[in-house]
């Protein structure tokens, strides 16, 4: 995921498809700046997203 544009779609998916809140990513944004690694294990270990949503998350990323 290294594109800006499918950096930007991805929180568009992470808001619109399984309405995680924008206040919820920014948390694992900031959480990242600290103690690096992938966004959707951050949300998931900052209990932001339920198990079955981090399926959700890395099938998306296998298809974009």
């Amino acid at each position: 995921m290294t594109a800006p544009t499918t950096y930007s779609r991805f929180i568009r998916f992470l808001q619109e498809d399984l309405a995680i809140s924008a206040a919820s990513i920014a948390i694992a944004l900031r959480h990242r700046e600290h103690d690096p690694g992938p966004l959707p294990m951050i949300l998931w270990q900052y209990g932001l997203v339920t198990l079955e949503q981090l399926d959700q998350i890395y099938d998306w990323l296998e298809q974009a």
